[in-house]
């Protein structure tokens, strides 16, 4: 079968290379996969370097890129009574940048026939935008700012806070022309190509001066210093990211003055595998999420061949959509 892989950590440009290797067998308790989509993100990108820590370190030589993907099982090891071949499923597991997996059948979360792909290999930012959305317990007709507002997990809570009634403030370095935020939910854009110096006075402007009572940032720097600056009493914070370079400056008294509470955010199935207790809300997710009314901003789809076009275009121009691999439905692999 052919994977993308890499014998060391680094560059993700430098040490990947696509390969033939052979098809993975489970063993009892896993499943196998035939892989149909794969998401390509900057948490793949990490792991390829290595930045994650331990569980999250590449098995060298020739650890499989990817990090989260669908497929349909085609083959489940002993022990397995709850899959069955033929099932459309999402996961969250190492070696999803190939054309067939093989993963712990705990690590899946169970979608309907006809759920659509291009959803289905971000279903973890699915997860990831209700989550951020839940922790910043923003009440209806209150105000939240979302950095970072054309990504995907930003249009994602964009849309689930609006099923609630809370107003957005999506936060873009420049608008793109080609995404309509107010459509997903967004009540105001504020673009940082318009000018960072009096950031402060337009969010005051924008909520009567009554700041920001949640924020959900994945930049850092002088973006977060600013916009902790306008968050209202008692306001949530919630950290998932840091595409900023910079540093953001905090003193003790800017979070105890208005009872601010700061607090991070990392994937709910980053370690662990999902719950039993989790399956209600997947399957309520799973029903929100398939309706074309709820969208997924997406980038061009790649081959696997083409993964160098897709990890040059993923880094250096993140703006322009999520990219992710398509796979065929037809195994190129003989008896499979």
């Amino acid at each position: 079968m052919k994977a993308i892989v890499f014998d060391q950590m680094g560059p993700p440009l430098e040490v990947l290379q696509l390969r033939e290797v052979p098809v993975p067998e489970p063993r009892e308790g896993e499943v196998r996969l035939k892989l149909l989509s794969a998401s390509i993100n900057p948490g793949d990108f990490l792991f390829i370097q290595g930045l994650y820590p331990e569980p999250k370190k590449p098995a060298l030589p020739g650890q499989v890129a990817g990090n989260h993907g669908a497929g349909i099982i085609t083959r489940v090891g002993k022990g397995v009574v709850s899959w069955e071949p033929g099932t459309l499923v999402a996961f969250s597991h190492f070696d999803s940048w190939a054309e067939y997996v093989v993963l712990p059948a705990e690590r899946l979360i169970r979608l309907p026939p006809g759920y659509p792909l291009e959803k289905a290999s971000q279903f973890f930012n699915i997860i990831t935008a209700w989550d951020l959305l839940e922790r910043a317990n923003v009440r209806s007709g209150q105000w939240l700012a979302l950095t970072a507002g054309n990504s995907t997990v930003a249009t994602l809570v964009a849309q689930f806070a609006r099923l609630r009634g809370v107003k957005v403030l999506s936060i873009v370095r420049q608008r793109q022309a080609t995404l309509d935020l107010e459509s997903l939910g967004v009540s105001a854009v504020l673009a940082l190509s318009d000018g960072r110096s009096d950031l402060g006075a337009r969010v005051r402007a924008l909520t009567d001066g009554l700041g920001v009572h949640g924020v959900i940032d994945c930049v850092g720097g002088a973006l977060l210093e600013a916009l902790l600056q306008e968050s209202a009493p008692g306001g949530q914070v919630i950290v998932y990211g840091g595409f900023s370079p910079e540093r953001f400056s905090l003193h003790n008294f800017d979070l105890l003055m208005k009872d601010l509470h700061l607090r991070a955010y990392v994937y709910r199935y980053f370690f662990d595998a999902p719950r039993r207790e989790d399956e209600a809300l997947l399957q309520h997710l799973v029903k929100l999420s398939a309706p074309a009314s709820f969208q997924v901003p997406l980038g061009p789809s790649h081959a696997l061949e083409d993964f160098k076009l897709a990890v040059e275009e993923s880094l250096g121009r993140p703006e322009a959509g999520k990219r992710f691999f398509r796979m065929p439905r037809e195994s190129t692999v003989s008896g499979r």
